[in-house]
């Protein structure tokens, strides 16, 4: 089986480079998590080469290191963790990897692997020089975790037949395979499970220039006709983010198709993303939403996460992973141990008068 067939027997990833509505994502066009729907089309957009892939330089170089060395060796790459927040291309350069070796990929999920046995059943499955890919690796049940250790480093599997007294463990011999780990969080990954990873890369988020080449690339990829500076306008607005970037790529071709020439130039952009309701600085509405009664209900703050949530009638953990990871980055809104408090940035964006005291002094970073 090719690389390609194993891609399209085992289905996509939770990251990568590639909805609107109609795609699968129930909260916005600039989420950074996708679906099942979305992660179909992301797949039309993958780069299939190490050289196609845009950024991550430094990761690039490195991982081209390793396989280069690995193949000259005529043995499998050590096992490689890639780590960093969603939709910058971990499972997009796990397909790499098996594409760049000439190896059949198997892809699984951390929270479909609940029992040693399931994990059991696909190490016995793996031919030599395979590539296993496991999205959130952080979240594999311990028992499937204790076993992966073994099978990463002795390449074999402890098979446990019978129950209690009577209980024996059969051993059983692995062909030599690589893991690739994915995870957004590798503070959770065990210090056994991290240390048998010989490759560690980190994604970083993009830069717009980076952006720029992604959305030209992908433009190119679905026959779509944009010029430079549409380009350019949905680059910026992407959130550092190649995956929001190629969702909003698509919500304005379909703009450009109903409401325009079809061309996607810089009016149909930005009509587009104000239908969509994501501005210049890549907030949307829910962004916009959290600042705004942050400022107007709480005075900039301090207010606690649960009572900001309230407010805008979200679940506490879709404010705290969704909505604060860009809005902190960006200088929108500091995290204090008293509570959320709104910066002299986020009152300007509003156009909001920001009260004295914040905006004479920016509050002291504090504990998350």
């Amino acid at each position: 089986m090719s690389p390609e067939e194993a891609h399209g027997a085992q289905g996509a990833g939770h990251d990568g480079f590639g909805p609107g509505s109609e795609e699968g994502d129930v909260r916005s066009v600039t989420s950074a998590e996708s679906g099942a729907l979305e992660r179909a089309a992301e797949a039309a957009l993958r780069p299939k080469q190490l050289a196609d892939f845009v950024g991550q330089e430094v990761v690039r170089e490195q991982l081209s290191l390793v396989l280069d060395a690995a193949q000259g060796r005529g043995r499998p790459p050590e096992h490689v963790l890639l780590s960093g927040p969603p939709g910058l291309g971990k499972t997009t350069l796990a397909m790499i990897i098996a594409t760049e070796l000439s190896v059949p990929l198997r892809i699984t999920s951390g929270p479909a692997v609940q029992h040693a046995g399931d994990l059991a059943a696909i190490l016995s499955a793996l031919e030599e020089g395979e590539v296993l890919f496991i999205d959130e690796i952080h979240r594999l049940a311990r028992p499937a975790e204790e076993m992966l250790y073994i099978a990463m480093e002795d390449f074999r599997v402890d098979v446990v037949v019978g129950k209690g007294v009577g209980a024996t463990s059969i051993p059983l011999e692995l062909p030599p395979f690589t893991v690739v780990g994915a995870t957004t969080r590798a503070g959770l990954l065990p210090a056994p499970l991290r240390d048998r990873f010989g490759f560690t890369g980190h994604l970083d988020y993009y830069r717009s220039e980076e952006l720029h080449r992604v959305v030209t690339r992908s433009a190119q990829q679905l026959e779509a006709d944009i010029v430079d500076e549409a380009a350019a306008e949905i680059a910026s607005r992407s959130r550092g983010t190649p995956r929001i970037a190629n969702r909003l790529l698509r919500r304005v071709r379909d703009y450009a198709q109903v409401r325009g020439s079809g061309r996607l130039d810089l009016e149909a952009a930005r009509s587009a993303l104000e239908v969509y309701e994501v501005d210049a600085q890549g907030l949307d509405r829910l962004d916009r939403a959290v600042l705004r009664a942050l400022c107007t209900r709480f005075a900039g703050g301090p207010v606690g996460l649960s009572t900001l949530a309230v407010s805008v009638g979200e679940e506490t953990e879709t404010v705290e992973t969704v909505v604060e990871p860009y809005l902190v980055r960006e200088g929108f809104l500091t995290r204090t141990p008293r509570g959320r408090i709104a910066s002299p940035m986020a009152w300007s964006h509003l156009g909001l008068q920001a009260p004295e005291a914040a905006a004479g002094t920016t509050p002291p970073l504090g504990r998350f």
